[in-house]
């Protein structure tokens, strides 16, 4: 699944929207997938436009990104440390 709470994947999210914007009533779709407008909006706002291909990688990246923030913070605390030593007094 996307994330907790959502029923639908991200995929099936993209789908559902391909159908609204190739003229569908978001009205129609929101009472065969049993979501209300207001989700819909929403995933539109997040979703419109994308591929699955284009979430895919989005999904890389924003792993890799995650990866690269864990590795600056330990960076941080490393030079942190190595600071605190050197300030002591031998």
């Amino acid at each position: 699944m996307a994330s907790k709470g959502t029923r639908y994947t991200e995929e099936q999210i993209i789908r559902i929207l391909k159908e609204v914007a190739s003229g569908t009533k978001v009205a129609a779709v929101c009472r065969q997938y049993g979501v209300s407008e207001q989700t819909v909006y929403r995933w539109r706002s997040k979703y419109d436009g994308l591929e699955t291909s284009e979430l895919q990688r989005l999904r890389q990246l924003e792993a890799e990104n995650s990866r690269l923030k864990k590795i600056v913070a330990q960076q941080a605390l490393d030079i942190d440390a190595l600071k605190e030593l050197l300030a002591k007094k031998w």
